[in-house]
């Protein structure tokens, strides 16, 4: 077996380590003979090396702190050999010339040490401990972030010791010892600047709120806010998708919803939404939680740091999950530490009975998946260029696998086994347009299936440029529409803006802006699709067009046993399982429920163009009727709205959590007079009760 090739980032790192130890090294041996031409050249290609370095290839800078050769020490060898060479240079008795100017590069170096500790003051007066977004902070005094200059040691070192070490070297040049002294002074000039700069940011009337003066302001926003049912999110950046689903059906709900969040940077990886969005770090903070109006929490996924927030009493807390499949992760053991299991329909309440996995019958309620409701069904997607249904000129299939999984089962993603020979078989039909739409975290855990993606795309790009599709002259509409969805979508923040700043910009939304995001976001995916070349290929991989929008394109998809079928259902249109378990396909549809009205396909892709014909011809079609049923078991009755069901499970559980405070205020008031009770304090509940609060306890 052939030893496969590095990949060209590993060998681009090795290439820039190289060259930098191989300047310094010449920078040594001419700081010693000593030999100014090959000084001037080794010292610049060094500085021009950590140029790069910091513009283009940060990771090799981790490498070289994690070996404590960081910025600073290269700074400093790089100034020391220049002295070095200077002494070399000169006679004996000119060495004393040379003290000064030693003592002002130590100076300039004890400021850059002074700079960076008062950088790191600045920057804890600016962690606050709750972060927060549609929310108006002004009384925080929040102020714009100090320079990313002043932050970063690394390239403040740099642009202020630039200076310096140019002044060395036109010293060694014209053994001139004067343009040595005017570069140090430079440098030390631009130091105490820089230092002057954030020693005033540290002034009580320039840093923003203490500690106990933002959780006094949170505590009060809370009392004004009274929210009444939260979003509670915990997890990576790649998975903010999970929250996002779930962002609309919050905003309808009749209640007064919150997000609260429990990372820092996922603040800005939530989508477009007027909802109010906190962020506690801490769980000292998020204890705070147990005195406020909130009744209801809906957990979209499980963290680690869920349990945290369950151990909050007067809380009622419900699992909704980000999408339902027959895999095991949608019965998962954790959801009986929930109040209650919201699904779709009786297929999840089945499957839970099923697996035995503690959640009880009577804790699970079907409320459907409200945000379907941005699916249409087959009858009433419009036509569009490029894209009409049986009879028209393409038939547009949508392959959205899923990703690998952590339990390396084989069967989890048909992009290993199953995907190119798919995609080949698709391309192969000059009447099909293919949408690819891959799982974000494909290849996360299996490189094998990161490899094969990326194959998948070079066959698409590769069929893209034998099509000679006739594109639309004209996408000025596309882009009119896309400059107002991101006018009303993106926050414009300046250049290394922190999350202080980020507060300051994302305060209150102006009224009406969810329902004209919501237009806008329409008038894109219609421009969208409209201006797409007839029958291109198209790999799916931003924000835009969403998935629910790929539906809607599609005429067929394609997939693996996950959530997207379920969530396709929806529109009763055909789709097709892919099946790489290795189980025969009467094993393989009784082991998930899911596949029951699918056209199940091998890896080899074999049965891909008779499943063109059934979309093609409806009367080929004999899955309908069986979708239909399917649909019905898997996402509940369409009458009433699967958003009324969710607003209804949402009232109901916000009208036990009120009883169940109210029942434990009569306790604690029965057993022991409340005048007994040192330290308890009177909040008033979301229904106006004045209940005394009761300590935090494990659930």
């Amino acid at each position: 077996m052939p030893v496969p090739l590095p990949r060209p980032p590993a060998l681009l790192k090795g290439l820039v380590t190289v060259v930098l130890a191989a300047a310094f090294a010449a920078q040594a041996v001419a700081a010693l003979l000593p030999h100014v031409p090959l000084l001037l050249a080794a010292t610049a290609v060094s500085l021009a090396t950590e140029g790069a370095l910091h513009r283009w290839q940060r990771g090799v800078l981790s490498l070289f702190a994690k070996s404590h050769a960081d910025i600073t020490v290269r700074h400093v060898l790089r100034d020391l050999l220049l002295v070095v060479g200077l002494l070399r240079l000169g006679e004996q008795e000119r060495e004393t010339v040379y003290v000064p100017l030693v003592a002002g590069l130590l100076a300039f170096y004890a400021l850059h040490c002074a700079i960076q500790a008062v950088s790191v003051l600045v920057r804890r007066t600016r962690t606050l401990p709750v972060v927060t977004r549609n929310i108006d902070a002004s009384a925080l005094r929040l102020s714009p972030a100090p320079s990313v200059l002043l932050r970063r040691p690394g390239q403040r070192l740099l642009v202020f010791g630039l200076p310096a070490t140019a002044g060395l070297l036109a010293a060694a040049a014209a053994d001139e010892p004067r343009y040595a002294a005017a570069g140090i002074a430079l440098s030390v000039a631009l130091s105490l600047a820089g230092l002057g700069a954030l020693l005033f940011r540290l002034l009580p009337s320039r840093r923003p709120a203490g500690e106990q003066e933002v959780l006094d302001w949170f505590d009060a926003w809370l009392a004004s806010y009274r929210p009444t049912v939260g979003l509670y999110f915990s997890g990576g950046a790649s998975s903010a998708y999970q929250v996002n689903m779930w962002l609309e059906p919050l905003a309808r709900t009749d209640g007064r919803p919150v997000i609260v969040l429990r990372e820092r940077f996922m603040v800005q990886k939530i989508a477009a939404t007027d909802i109010p969005v906190v962020c506690l770090p801490k769980v000292s903070t998020l204890m705070r939680l147990e005195h406020s109006t909130l009744q209801v929490l809906i957990h979209p996924s499980n963290s680690g740091k869920t349990s945290q927030v369950l151990r909050i009493p007067t809380i009622k807390h419900t699992f909704v999950n980000h999408g339902e499949s027959d895999k095991l992760s949608s019965c998962n053991p954790y959801a009986k530490a929930y109040d209650q299991v919201w699904v779709a329909g009786s297929a999840a309440r089945e499957r839970y009975a099923l697996a035995e996995v503690g959640v009880e019958d009577k804790d699970v309620v079907e409320t459907g998946r409200p945000q379907l409701d941005a699916v249409r069904p087959a009858a009433a997607r419009p036509s569009e260029p490029g894209g009409e249904a049986a009879g028209g000129r393409v038939t547009t299939v949508l392959y959205a696998p899923t990703w690998e999984g952590w339990d390396g089962n084989p069967g989890n993603t048909s992009v290993i086994a199953a995907g190119e020979n798919l995609v080949r078989a698709l391309l192969a039909d000059p009447g099909v347009r293919l949408l690819y739409k891959p799982h974000p975290l494909t290849g996360s855990v299996d490189p094998r299936a990161g490899a094969a993606d990326l194959r998948i795309r070079e066959l698409i790009r590769a069929a893209n440029r034998e099509r000679t599709g006739a594109r639309v002259p004209d996408d000025a509409e596309l882009a009119r529409c896309t400059r107002e969805l991101d006018r009303l979508t993106t926050a414009v923040f300046r250049a290394g803006a922190d999350t202080v700043e980020r507060m300051l910009v994302q305060s209150a939304p102006e009224p009406g802006r969810a329902e004209a995001v919501r237009r806008a976001t329409a008038a894109w995916e219609e421009a969208y699709w409209a201006s797409l070349p007839e029958g291109e290929h198209q790999v799916v991989t931003d924000a835009r067009p969403a998935l629910y929008s790929c539906f809607n394109a599609a005429d067929l998809l394609i997939s693996d046993v996950s959530s997207v079928i379920s969530e396709f259902l929806a529109s009763e249109k055909p789709y097709a399982v892919a099946n790489t378990s290795g189980l025969p396909e009467e094993v393989f549809r009784t082991a998930f429920p899911t596949v029951a009205a699918a056209t199940v396909l091998t890896p080899d892709a074999a049965g891909v163009p008779a499943l063109l014909e059934t979309v093609r011809h409806p009367a080929k079609d004999v899955l309908a009727e069986a979708r239909a049923e399917l649909k019905l078991r898997l996402l509940g009755p369409a009458d009433p709205p699967s958003q009324q069901r969710f607003d209804a499970a949402v009232r109901a559980l916000c009208a036990a959590a009120r009883e169940h405070r109210a029942r434990i205020a009569a306790r604690l008031t029965a057993e022991r007079p409340t005048a007994d009770l040192p330290g308890q304090r009177t909040e008033t509940t979301g229904d106006g009760a004045g209940l005394p609060v009761t300590p935090t306890a494990p659930r």
